[in-house]
Protein backbone atom coordinates (compact mmCIF):
# COMPACT_ATOMS: atom_id res chain seq x y z
CA UNK A 1 0.00 0.00 0.00
CA UNK A 2 1.31 3.13 -0.37
CA UNK A 3 0.56 5.68 1.89
CA UNK A 4 -3.09 5.86 1.88
CA UNK A 5 -4.91 8.50 4.04
CA UNK A 6 -8.29 8.37 5.71
CA UNK A 7 -10.40 11.21 7.09
CA UNK A 8 -10.71 8.27 9.91
CA UNK A 9 -9.12 5.50 11.23
CA UNK A 10 -10.51 2.39 13.08
CA UNK A 11 -8.35 -0.07 14.70
CA UNK A 12 -10.15 -3.24 15.51
CA UNK A 13 -13.65 -4.38 14.15
CA UNK A 14 -16.06 -5.65 16.64
CA UNK A 15 -19.27 -3.88 17.69
CA UNK A 16 -17.51 -0.24 19.00
CA UNK A 17 -15.15 -0.23 15.76
CA UNK A 18 -18.46 -1.48 12.93
CA UNK A 19 -20.96 0.85 14.38
CA UNK A 20 -18.60 3.93 14.71
CA UNK A 21 -17.45 3.20 11.38
CA UNK A 22 -21.24 3.23 9.85
CA UNK A 23 -22.07 6.51 11.77
CA UNK A 24 -19.34 8.24 9.72
CA UNK A 25 -19.01 6.35 6.84
CA UNK A 26 -21.58 8.34 4.80
CA UNK A 27 -19.72 11.93 5.35
CA UNK A 28 -16.13 10.45 5.37
CA UNK A 29 -13.59 8.10 4.56
CA UNK A 30 -13.28 5.27 7.11
CA UNK A 31 -9.94 2.49 6.79
CA UNK A 32 -10.69 0.06 8.98
CA UNK A 33 -7.47 -2.21 10.17
CA UNK A 34 -8.56 -5.68 11.51
CA UNK A 35 -5.84 -8.07 13.44
CA UNK A 36 -7.58 -11.28 11.72
CA UNK A 37 -10.44 -12.22 9.49
CA UNK A 38 -13.27 -9.63 9.61
CA UNK A 39 -15.44 -11.79 11.93
CA UNK A 40 -12.34 -12.33 14.69
CA UNK A 41 -13.50 -10.24 17.58
CA UNK A 42 -14.53 -10.87 21.29
CA UNK A 43 -18.01 -9.34 20.15
CA UNK A 44 -18.39 -12.29 17.95
CA UNK A 45 -17.71 -14.51 20.61
CA UNK A 46 -20.26 -12.76 23.14
CA UNK A 47 -23.06 -15.57 24.27
CA UNK A 48 -24.79 -13.54 26.67
CA UNK A 49 -26.68 -10.53 25.11
CA UNK A 50 -26.29 -6.93 25.70
CA UNK A 51 -28.01 -5.46 28.75
CA UNK A 52 -30.68 -2.37 28.40
CA UNK A 53 -33.81 -1.64 30.56
CA UNK A 54 -36.29 -2.31 28.37
CA UNK A 55 -38.76 -4.43 30.26
CA UNK A 56 -41.89 -3.56 31.61
CA UNK A 57 -40.99 -3.53 34.98
CA UNK A 58 -37.41 -2.82 34.32
CA UNK A 59 -35.77 1.36 34.86
CA UNK A 60 -32.83 3.17 33.80
CA UNK A 61 -32.71 3.78 37.23
CA UNK A 62 -33.05 0.31 38.32
CA UNK A 63 -29.55 -0.62 35.78
CA UNK A 64 -28.02 2.11 37.22
CA UNK A 65 -28.36 0.64 41.07
CA UNK A 66 -27.26 -2.69 40.11
CA UNK A 67 -24.29 -1.50 37.58
CA UNK A 68 -23.38 0.70 40.64
CA UNK A 69 -23.81 -2.05 43.48
CA UNK A 70 -21.53 -4.27 41.14
CA UNK A 71 -18.90 -1.80 40.25
CA UNK A 72 -17.14 -1.39 44.15
CA UNK A 73 -17.76 2.04 45.02
CA UNK A 74 -15.39 3.46 41.87
CA UNK A 75 -17.99 3.31 38.74
CA UNK A 76 -18.42 6.92 37.64
CA UNK A 77 -22.30 7.63 38.50
CA UNK A 78 -22.74 10.03 35.68
CA UNK A 79 -21.06 7.69 33.32
CA UNK A 80 -23.29 4.96 34.53
CA UNK A 81 -26.49 6.86 33.84
CA UNK A 82 -25.66 7.92 30.70
CA UNK A 83 -25.00 4.51 29.64
CA UNK A 84 -28.17 3.10 31.25
CA UNK A 85 -30.17 6.00 29.81
CA UNK A 86 -28.94 5.34 26.24
CA UNK A 87 -29.12 1.86 25.50
CA UNK A 88 -32.73 1.40 24.55
CA UNK A 89 -31.90 3.50 21.70
CA UNK A 90 -28.83 1.65 20.76
CA UNK A 91 -30.87 -1.83 20.64
CA UNK A 92 -33.57 -0.40 18.17
CA UNK A 93 -30.17 0.75 16.25
CA UNK A 94 -29.00 -2.76 15.55
CA UNK A 95 -31.95 -3.63 14.61
CA UNK A 96 -32.57 -1.16 12.20
CA UNK A 97 -29.33 -2.54 10.90
CA UNK A 98 -30.32 -6.01 10.70
CA UNK A 99 -29.13 -7.65 14.00
CA UNK A 100 -32.38 -10.24 15.06
CA UNK A 101 -32.67 -10.94 18.97
CA UNK A 102 -34.91 -13.30 20.29
CA UNK A 103 -38.24 -12.89 21.14
CA UNK A 104 -41.14 -14.11 23.59
CA UNK A 105 -44.39 -15.98 22.32
CA UNK A 106 -45.94 -12.25 22.52
CA UNK A 107 -43.99 -10.91 19.69
CA UNK A 108 -41.82 -9.26 22.22
CA UNK A 109 -38.06 -9.59 22.66
CA UNK A 110 -37.07 -12.25 25.08
CA UNK A 111 -34.70 -10.76 28.28
CA UNK A 112 -32.85 -13.28 29.95
CA UNK A 113 -31.34 -12.29 33.25
CA UNK A 114 -27.70 -12.34 34.70
CA UNK A 115 -25.62 -12.36 37.66
CA UNK A 116 -26.00 -8.87 39.36
CA UNK A 117 -28.95 -7.96 37.95
CA UNK A 118 -32.41 -7.00 39.57
CA UNK A 119 -34.54 -7.86 36.82
CA UNK A 120 -34.92 -9.70 33.18
CA UNK A 121 -32.90 -6.88 31.05
CA UNK A 122 -30.42 -9.23 29.13
CA UNK A 123 -31.57 -8.46 24.74
CA UNK A 124 -29.83 -11.73 23.29
CA UNK A 125 -30.32 -14.12 20.06
CA UNK A 126 -30.04 -17.09 21.92
CA UNK A 127 -27.14 -17.88 23.02
CA UNK A 128 -24.82 -16.62 19.77
CA UNK A 129 -26.03 -13.06 20.47
CA UNK A 130 -21.95 -11.52 19.29
CA UNK A 131 -22.15 -13.51 16.28
CA UNK A 132 -25.34 -11.90 15.46
CA UNK A 133 -24.65 -8.58 15.90
CA UNK A 134 -20.98 -9.22 14.46
CA UNK A 135 -22.85 -10.22 11.22
CA UNK A 136 -25.78 -7.81 11.21
CA UNK A 137 -22.55 -5.49 11.16
CA UNK A 138 -20.97 -6.60 8.63
CA UNK A 139 -23.30 -7.13 6.19
CA UNK A 140 -23.61 -3.04 6.51
CA UNK A 141 -20.09 -2.23 6.44
CA UNK A 142 -19.00 -4.86 3.84
CA UNK A 143 -20.63 -3.34 0.88
CA UNK A 144 -20.18 1.01 2.00
CA UNK A 145 -18.21 2.57 -0.59
CA UNK A 146 -16.63 4.77 2.07
CA UNK A 147 -15.44 2.11 4.07
CA UNK A 148 -12.06 0.17 3.33
CA UNK A 149 -11.34 -2.68 5.11
CA UNK A 150 -7.64 -3.94 5.86
CA UNK A 151 -7.96 -7.72 6.78
CA UNK A 152 -5.16 -9.51 8.71
CA UNK A 153 -2.93 -6.01 9.01
CA UNK A 154 -1.59 -5.61 12.87
CA UNK A 155 -1.48 -1.97 14.11
CA UNK A 156 2.28 -1.69 15.46
CA UNK A 157 2.70 2.19 16.58
CA UNK A 158 -0.14 5.25 16.76
CA UNK A 159 1.44 8.18 15.16
CA UNK A 160 1.66 10.94 17.09
CA UNK A 161 3.97 14.36 17.37
CA UNK A 162 6.82 12.49 18.59
CA UNK A 163 6.91 10.91 14.94
CA UNK A 164 7.28 14.28 13.19
CA UNK A 165 9.99 16.78 12.22
CA UNK A 166 10.92 18.88 14.95
CA UNK A 167 10.02 21.73 12.62
CA UNK A 168 6.49 20.51 12.76
CA UNK A 169 5.73 19.45 16.45
CA UNK A 170 2.66 21.44 17.71
CA UNK A 171 2.81 22.51 21.01
CA UNK A 172 -0.24 20.00 21.46
CA UNK A 173 -0.19 15.79 21.63
CA UNK A 174 -2.22 14.60 19.23
CA UNK A 175 -3.03 11.34 17.00
CA UNK A 176 -2.63 11.22 13.50
CA UNK A 177 -3.11 7.36 12.37
CA UNK A 178 -1.36 4.30 13.01
CA UNK A 179 1.93 2.56 11.80
CA UNK A 180 0.93 -0.88 10.63
CA UNK A 181 1.94 -4.30 9.87
CA UNK A 182 1.30 -5.14 5.98
CA UNK A 183 1.26 -9.40 5.29
CA UNK A 184 1.87 -9.34 1.56
CA UNK A 185 4.67 -7.15 1.64
CA UNK A 186 5.91 -7.83 5.25
CA UNK A 187 6.63 -4.21 5.88
CA UNK A 188 5.20 -1.68 8.05
CA UNK A 189 3.50 0.76 6.10
CA UNK A 190 1.62 4.12 7.57
CA UNK A 191 -2.01 4.48 7.49
CA UNK A 192 -2.71 8.64 8.21
CA UNK A 193 -6.25 9.82 9.75
CA UNK A 194 -7.43 13.05 10.48
CA UNK A 195 -8.77 11.15 13.58
CA UNK A 196 -8.46 7.27 14.99
CA UNK A 197 -10.96 5.01 17.21
CA UNK A 198 -9.27 2.32 19.13
CA UNK A 199 -11.18 -0.49 19.54
CA UNK A 200 -9.06 -3.20 19.85
CA UNK A 201 -10.19 -5.12 22.65
CA UNK A 202 -8.86 -6.43 25.53
CA UNK A 203 -5.38 -8.47 26.99
CA UNK A 204 -6.98 -12.01 27.77
CA UNK A 205 -4.17 -13.73 26.58
CA UNK A 206 -2.00 -12.05 29.16
CA UNK A 207 -3.24 -14.74 30.81
CA UNK A 208 -2.96 -18.41 29.66
CA UNK A 209 -6.59 -19.62 30.77
CA UNK A 210 -8.65 -17.24 28.78
CA UNK A 211 -11.69 -17.04 26.89
CA UNK A 212 -10.87 -13.77 24.68
CA UNK A 213 -10.02 -14.39 21.11
CA UNK A 214 -5.84 -14.68 20.00
CA UNK A 215 -6.55 -11.11 19.13
CA UNK A 216 -6.61 -9.90 22.52
CA UNK A 217 -3.02 -9.14 23.63
CA UNK A 218 -3.56 -5.88 25.37
CA UNK A 219 -2.56 -3.92 21.72
CA UNK A 220 -4.53 -1.02 21.85
CA UNK A 221 -3.87 0.00 25.68
CA UNK A 222 0.52 -0.75 24.80
CA UNK A 223 0.19 1.74 22.02
CA UNK A 224 -1.74 4.09 23.75
CA UNK A 225 0.35 4.10 26.66
CA UNK A 226 3.65 4.40 24.36
CA UNK A 227 2.29 7.24 23.07
CA UNK A 228 1.67 8.97 26.47
CA UNK A 229 -2.46 8.31 26.89
CA UNK A 230 -3.14 8.15 30.47
CA UNK A 231 -4.67 4.42 31.37
CA UNK A 232 -6.23 3.60 34.36
CA UNK A 233 -7.64 0.23 36.99
CA UNK A 234 -5.83 -2.43 34.67
CA UNK A 235 -5.99 -4.40 38.30
CA UNK A 236 -9.71 -4.94 37.73
CA UNK A 237 -9.11 -8.29 35.27
CA UNK A 238 -12.71 -9.89 35.46
CA UNK A 239 -11.91 -13.70 35.60
CA UNK A 240 -15.36 -15.40 34.08
CA UNK A 241 -16.74 -17.82 36.71
CA UNK A 242 -17.76 -20.74 34.20
CA UNK A 243 -14.94 -21.70 31.18
CA UNK A 244 -15.61 -25.39 30.39
CA UNK A 245 -12.11 -27.21 31.88
CA UNK A 246 -10.49 -30.48 29.82
CA UNK A 247 -6.97 -31.32 30.83
CA UNK A 248 -6.29 -31.45 27.34
CA UNK A 249 -8.17 -28.47 26.00
CA UNK A 250 -9.15 -28.52 22.25
CA UNK A 251 -9.33 -25.14 21.71
CA UNK A 252 -5.85 -24.09 23.10
CA UNK A 253 -6.16 -20.72 22.07
CA UNK A 254 -9.13 -19.92 24.00
CA UNK A 255 -10.94 -21.40 26.67
CA UNK A 256 -15.06 -22.10 25.30
CA UNK A 257 -17.09 -20.06 27.51
CA UNK A 258 -20.02 -21.02 29.24
CA UNK A 259 -22.38 -18.65 29.39
CA UNK A 260 -23.80 -16.52 32.73
CA UNK A 261 -27.33 -17.11 31.19
CA UNK A 262 -27.16 -20.73 32.08
CA UNK A 263 -26.96 -19.97 35.50
CA UNK A 264 -29.18 -17.52 34.90
CA UNK A 265 -31.78 -20.34 33.37
CA UNK A 266 -31.12 -22.13 36.46
CA UNK A 267 -27.93 -23.87 37.08
CA UNK A 268 -25.99 -24.20 40.00
CA UNK A 269 -22.63 -25.18 41.29
CA UNK A 270 -21.48 -27.84 42.71
CA UNK A 271 -18.22 -29.25 44.35
CA UNK A 272 -17.06 -32.59 43.74
CA UNK A 273 -19.18 -34.04 46.57
CA UNK A 274 -22.15 -32.62 44.77
CA UNK A 275 -22.47 -29.81 47.47
CA UNK A 276 -24.27 -26.56 46.02
CA UNK A 277 -21.62 -24.46 47.67
CA UNK A 278 -22.89 -20.94 46.75
CA UNK A 279 -25.62 -20.55 48.79
CA UNK A 280 -23.31 -19.82 51.67
CA UNK A 281 -21.22 -17.48 49.76
CA UNK A 282 -23.88 -14.57 48.84
CA UNK A 283 -27.46 -13.89 49.20
CA UNK A 284 -28.15 -14.10 45.35
CA UNK A 285 -26.42 -17.76 45.08
CA UNK A 286 -25.23 -18.62 41.53
CA UNK A 287 -26.04 -14.82 40.71
CA UNK A 288 -23.90 -12.90 42.84
CA UNK A 289 -21.44 -10.47 40.68
CA UNK A 290 -18.24 -12.39 38.84
CA UNK A 291 -15.87 -11.79 41.19
CA UNK A 292 -18.03 -13.62 43.89
CA UNK A 293 -18.68 -16.35 41.92
CA UNK A 294 -14.92 -16.37 40.50
CA UNK A 295 -13.43 -16.34 44.24
CA UNK A 296 -15.68 -18.94 45.34
CA UNK A 297 -14.71 -21.45 42.32
CA UNK A 298 -10.88 -20.57 43.42
CA UNK A 299 -11.60 -21.55 46.73
CA UNK A 300 -13.40 -24.69 46.34
CA UNK A 301 -10.81 -25.25 44.61
CA UNK A 302 -7.87 -24.96 46.83
CA UNK A 303 -10.17 -26.71 50.03
CA UNK A 304 -10.49 -29.51 48.07
CA UNK A 305 -7.53 -30.05 45.99
CA UNK A 306 -9.99 -30.07 42.88
CA UNK A 307 -9.07 -29.31 39.11
CA UNK A 308 -12.43 -27.65 38.96
CA UNK A 309 -16.19 -27.18 40.08
CA UNK A 310 -19.29 -28.97 38.43
CA UNK A 311 -22.22 -26.42 36.45
CA UNK A 312 -25.41 -28.33 36.54
CA UNK A 313 -27.97 -28.11 34.49
CA UNK A 314 -29.64 -31.40 34.31
CA UNK A 315 -33.48 -30.57 36.34
CA UNK A 316 -34.20 -28.22 33.51
CA UNK A 317 -35.79 -30.11 30.49
CA UNK A 318 -33.81 -31.07 27.87
CA UNK A 319 -35.95 -29.51 24.93
CA UNK A 320 -35.67 -25.91 26.98
CA UNK A 321 -31.83 -26.58 27.52
CA UNK A 322 -31.47 -27.51 23.77
CA UNK A 323 -33.99 -24.25 22.66
CA UNK A 324 -32.18 -21.36 24.76
CA UNK A 325 -28.41 -22.37 24.68
CA UNK A 326 -28.12 -24.76 20.94
CA UNK A 327 -24.46 -23.38 20.36
CA UNK A 328 -23.10 -24.30 23.85
CA UNK A 329 -25.00 -27.54 23.84
CA UNK A 330 -23.71 -28.36 20.54
CA UNK A 331 -20.54 -27.78 20.77
CA UNK A 332 -19.82 -29.12 23.97
CA UNK A 333 -21.67 -32.18 22.55
CA UNK A 334 -19.85 -32.89 19.76
CA UNK A 335 -16.05 -31.28 20.62
CA UNK A 336 -16.01 -32.42 24.03
CA UNK A 337 -18.41 -35.57 24.44
CA UNK A 338 -20.33 -33.45 27.26
CA UNK A 339 -24.09 -33.60 27.12
CA UNK A 340 -25.39 -30.69 29.64
CA UNK A 341 -28.86 -32.02 29.43
CA UNK A 342 -27.56 -35.65 30.79
CA UNK A 343 -24.46 -34.67 33.39
CA UNK A 344 -23.49 -31.82 35.07
CA UNK A 345 -20.35 -29.76 33.24
CA UNK A 346 -16.77 -28.88 34.43
CA UNK A 347 -15.44 -25.89 34.78
CA UNK A 348 -13.33 -23.09 35.75
CA UNK A 349 -12.67 -19.97 36.18
CA UNK A 350 -10.90 -17.88 33.28
CA UNK A 351 -9.78 -14.15 32.31
CA UNK A 352 -12.52 -12.45 30.19
CA UNK A 353 -12.95 -8.99 30.75
CA UNK A 354 -10.52 -6.25 31.16
CA UNK A 355 -12.33 -3.34 33.56
CA UNK A 356 -9.55 -0.53 32.86
CA UNK A 357 -7.68 0.80 30.41
CA UNK A 358 -7.25 4.01 28.22
CA UNK A 359 -8.86 6.97 29.93
CA UNK A 360 -11.82 8.27 27.73
CA UNK A 361 -14.31 11.62 28.32
CA UNK A 362 -17.77 11.02 27.62
CA UNK A 363 -17.28 11.41 23.95
CA UNK A 364 -15.03 8.96 24.01
CA UNK A 365 -11.70 11.04 23.65
CA UNK A 366 -8.61 9.82 25.27
CA UNK A 367 -6.54 12.41 26.93
CA UNK A 368 -4.56 12.74 23.18
CA UNK A 369 -6.33 15.11 21.03
CA UNK A 370 -7.95 12.99 18.09
CA UNK A 371 -7.30 9.88 19.67
CA UNK A 372 -10.85 7.89 20.43
CA UNK A 373 -11.45 4.31 22.14
CA UNK A 374 -14.55 2.45 22.80
CA UNK A 375 -15.46 -1.10 23.76
CA UNK A 376 -13.24 -3.33 26.20
CA UNK A 377 -9.38 -1.00 25.75
CA UNK A 378 -11.25 1.82 26.96
CA UNK A 379 -11.97 3.15 30.52
CA UNK A 380 -15.02 5.29 30.19
CA UNK A 381 -16.00 4.64 34.17
CA UNK A 382 -18.86 2.89 33.67
CA UNK A 383 -17.39 -0.55 35.30
CA UNK A 384 -15.26 0.48 38.16
CA UNK A 385 -14.08 -2.28 40.03
CA UNK A 386 -16.44 -5.12 38.05
CA UNK A 387 -17.88 -5.49 35.19
CA UNK A 388 -22.16 -5.76 35.67
CA UNK A 389 -22.85 -8.92 32.90
CA UNK A 390 -23.40 -7.83 29.54
CA UNK A 391 -22.95 -4.24 30.19
CA UNK A 392 -19.83 -4.37 27.70
CA UNK A 393 -21.37 -4.62 24.44
CA UNK A 394 -23.49 -2.08 25.95
CA UNK A 395 -20.81 0.30 26.51
CA UNK A 396 -19.43 -0.20 23.16
CA UNK A 397 -22.10 1.26 21.24
CA UNK A 398 -22.88 3.95 23.21
CA UNK A 399 -19.80 5.07 23.68
CA UNK A 400 -19.08 4.63 19.61
CA UNK A 401 -22.14 6.58 18.78
CA UNK A 402 -20.67 9.15 21.03
CA UNK A 403 -17.47 8.64 19.35
CA UNK A 404 -19.16 9.01 15.85
CA UNK A 405 -20.85 12.58 16.61
CA UNK A 406 -17.36 14.33 18.42
CA UNK A 407 -15.52 13.36 15.43
CA UNK A 408 -18.00 14.43 12.80
CA UNK A 409 -18.20 17.71 14.67
CA UNK A 410 -13.99 18.14 15.06
CA UNK A 411 -14.06 17.15 11.40
CA UNK A 412 -16.62 19.71 10.35
CA UNK A 413 -14.84 22.28 12.28
CA UNK A 414 -11.44 21.60 10.61
CA UNK A 415 -12.73 21.31 7.07
CA UNK A 416 -9.97 21.59 4.61
CA UNK A 417 -6.65 20.95 7.15
CA UNK A 418 -3.76 19.24 5.85
CA UNK A 419 -2.00 16.56 7.42
CA UNK A 420 1.77 17.23 8.47
CA UNK A 421 4.09 15.40 6.58
CA UNK A 422 4.42 12.13 8.71
CA UNK A 423 7.42 10.18 7.75
CA UNK A 424 7.64 6.44 6.76
CA UNK A 425 8.14 3.56 9.20
CA UNK A 426 11.97 3.77 9.90
CA UNK A 427 13.40 -0.14 10.64
CA UNK A 428 16.95 1.37 9.13
CA UNK A 429 20.22 -1.14 11.05
CA UNK A 430 17.66 -3.78 11.65
CA UNK A 431 17.92 -7.33 10.44
CA UNK A 432 16.06 -10.64 10.04
CA UNK A 433 17.89 -11.80 13.75
CA UNK A 434 18.42 -15.76 14.27
CA UNK A 435 17.59 -15.42 18.12
CA UNK A 436 13.93 -15.48 17.63
CA UNK A 437 13.49 -18.84 19.20
CA UNK A 438 15.71 -17.94 22.73
CA UNK A 439 12.94 -15.11 23.22
CA UNK A 440 9.67 -16.55 21.50
CA UNK A 441 8.64 -18.47 24.90
CA UNK A 442 8.87 -15.56 26.97
CA UNK A 443 5.30 -15.19 25.79
CA UNK A 444 3.98 -18.49 27.71
CA UNK A 445 6.55 -17.63 30.52
CA UNK A 446 4.33 -14.64 31.04
CA UNK A 447 1.48 -15.76 30.92
CA UNK A 448 2.57 -18.31 33.70
CA UNK A 449 3.63 -15.66 35.75
CA UNK A 450 0.25 -13.84 35.40
CA UNK A 451 -1.69 -17.12 36.08
CA UNK A 452 0.37 -17.63 39.07
CA UNK A 453 1.10 -14.46 40.78
CA UNK A 454 -1.49 -11.90 39.26
CA UNK A 455 -4.95 -14.15 39.48
CA UNK A 456 -7.86 -14.12 41.31
CA UNK A 457 -6.27 -14.14 44.55
CA UNK A 458 -3.10 -12.28 45.17
CA UNK A 459 -0.42 -11.17 47.70
CA UNK A 460 2.51 -8.73 47.96
CA UNK A 461 4.96 -11.33 47.60
CA UNK A 462 3.06 -12.55 44.92
CA UNK A 463 2.90 -9.27 42.88
CA UNK A 464 6.54 -8.22 43.86
CA UNK A 465 7.64 -11.77 42.44
CA UNK A 466 5.81 -10.92 39.19
CA UNK A 467 7.05 -7.47 38.44
CA UNK A 468 11.09 -8.38 38.92
CA UNK A 469 10.31 -11.43 36.72
CA UNK A 470 8.64 -9.34 34.01
CA UNK A 471 11.25 -6.26 34.31
CA UNK A 472 13.25 -8.98 33.42
CA UNK A 473 11.40 -10.45 30.52
CA UNK A 474 10.39 -6.56 28.92
CA UNK A 475 13.68 -5.20 28.88
CA UNK A 476 15.06 -8.48 26.76
CA UNK A 477 12.03 -8.28 24.21
CA UNK A 478 12.74 -4.27 24.17
CA UNK A 479 16.87 -5.06 23.28
CA UNK A 480 15.38 -7.31 20.62
CA UNK A 481 12.18 -5.12 19.56
CA UNK A 482 14.94 -2.10 18.62
CA UNK A 483 17.18 -4.81 16.65
CA UNK A 484 15.27 -6.95 14.83
CA UNK A 485 12.62 -6.00 12.18
CA UNK A 486 8.80 -6.05 12.52
CA UNK A 487 6.76 -9.14 13.00
CA UNK A 488 3.27 -10.11 14.00
CA UNK A 489 4.62 -12.02 16.90
CA UNK A 490 7.14 -9.87 17.78
CA UNK A 491 4.45 -6.85 18.21
CA UNK A 492 1.93 -9.17 20.33
CA UNK A 493 5.18 -10.06 22.81
CA UNK A 494 6.07 -6.90 23.03
CA UNK A 495 2.56 -5.75 23.66
CA UNK A 496 1.83 -8.52 26.40
CA UNK A 497 5.06 -7.92 28.20
CA UNK A 498 4.49 -4.23 28.76
CA UNK A 499 0.89 -4.69 29.60
CA UNK A 500 1.57 -7.27 32.04
CA UNK A 501 3.72 -5.19 34.02
CA UNK A 502 1.24 -1.79 34.00
CA UNK A 503 -1.41 -4.39 35.60
CA UNK A 504 1.01 -5.63 38.07
CA UNK A 505 2.20 -1.42 38.58
CA UNK A 506 -1.97 -1.05 39.52
CA UNK A 507 -2.22 -3.52 41.71
CA UNK A 508 0.62 -2.74 43.75
CA UNK A 509 -0.61 0.40 44.06
CA UNK A 510 -4.08 -0.64 45.52
CA UNK A 511 -3.53 -1.79 48.86
CA UNK A 512 -7.23 -3.05 49.08
CA UNK A 513 -9.69 -5.36 48.46
CA UNK A 514 -11.78 -4.11 46.21
CA UNK A 515 -14.16 -5.73 43.29
CA UNK A 516 -11.95 -7.90 40.65
CA UNK A 517 -8.82 -7.42 43.22
CA UNK A 518 -8.50 -9.13 45.81
CA UNK A 519 -5.51 -9.44 47.97
CA UNK A 520 -4.83 -11.56 51.03
CA UNK A 521 -2.35 -8.50 52.67
CA UNK A 522 -5.23 -5.93 52.56
CA UNK A 523 -8.31 -8.15 52.34
CA UNK A 524 -11.07 -5.48 53.42
CA UNK A 525 -12.28 -2.23 51.18
CA UNK A 526 -10.47 1.26 52.07
CA UNK A 527 -12.26 3.76 50.99
CA UNK A 528 -10.48 6.43 52.55
CA UNK A 529 -7.49 5.72 50.66
CA UNK A 530 -7.99 3.91 47.86
CA UNK A 531 -11.75 4.85 46.59
CA UNK A 532 -10.54 6.27 43.45
CA UNK A 533 -9.35 5.46 39.98
CA UNK A 534 -5.51 3.82 39.89
CA UNK A 535 -4.12 6.04 36.80
CA UNK A 536 -0.95 5.14 34.95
Amino acid sequence: MSKPSFDILVIGSGIAGLSFALDVANDYSVGVVTKKERWESATNYAQGGIAAAIGPEDSATLHVEDTLETGGGIADPEVVKLVAEEGPAQIRKLMEWGAKFSESGEGELELGREGGHSKHRIVHKADYTGKEVETALIRQARDHPNITLFENTLAVDLVTDRHLRASHRPISKRCYGAYVYNPNTHRVDLLSARATLLCTGGMGHVWRHTTNPPIATGDGAAMAWRAGARLANLEFMQFHPTAFYTEKDKRRERAFLISEAVRGFGAVLRNHRGERFMTDVHKMAELAPRDVVARAIDHERMKWGIDHVWLDVTRKKADDIKTHFPMIYETLKTEFGVDMTQEPIPVVPAAHYQCGGVITDTDAESTIERLFAAGEVAMTGLHGANRLASNSLLEAVVFSTRAAVSVQKALAESKGEQLPDIPEWDDTGTYDAEEWVLIKYDRKEIQKLMGYYVGIVRSDLRLERAKRRLELITEEVEDYWWRTKVSPDLVELRNIAQVSRLVVECALRRKESRGLHFTTDYPEVDDRMYKSDTIV
